[in-house]
């Protein structure tokens, strides 16, 4: 069998993506949401309103999954709908006060889980990871922007 695997940097990368998304997968099943669902409300949470196409958008998606999506979270109690005040065919999803509530606590779970994996690591060398992750996603944005132009 063939395999293709990555050295370095690029793979240590990947596997904390990987380990990322596995987290998140246990976020949500002990939340009692799909990964996606998860994933829409982090991106709802972190700009504090969207409309379906942005989520659409963010999540390269349909707005017809998005709807599904937006409609298993609302009858969660986890988010809302709310009326666009320029435009009454466009709406808004905001978390509601139990939605923000359980962003609270998967915050908290997840800066827990972050704590407990970095314990004996110095603020230095945070520091000095922090700048190259903030380094490197900058650079992998940048070129982005200029393939899509």
């Amino acid at each position: 069998m063939r395999r293709h695997t990555l050295t370095g940097f690029p793979n240590a990368a990947i596997r904390l993506l990987l380990a990322l998304e596995d987290d998140r997968q246990h976020i949500a099943s002990n939340h009692g949401i799909s990964a996606i669902e998860l994933k829409s409300l982090f991106r709802i949470a972190a700009a504090g309103s969207l409309t379906p196409k942005q989520l659409a958008e963010n999540l390269s998606m349909t707005t017809g999954a998005i709807t599904g999506i937006s409609t298993r979270l609302v009858a969660a109690g986890l988010l809302h709908r709310v009326a666009h005040p320029n435009d009454r065919r466009s709406l808004y999803l905001e978390l509601t006060e139990a939605g923000h509530r359980t962003m609270a606590v998967i915050h908290a779970e997840f800066n827990e889980m972050v704590s407990d994996a970095t314990v004996g690591i110095t603020a230095d060398e945070f520091a000095v990871t922090i700048e190259m992750l903030r380094r490197v996603t900058s650079a992998i944005r940048a070129r982005l922007e200029a393939d899509l132009d």
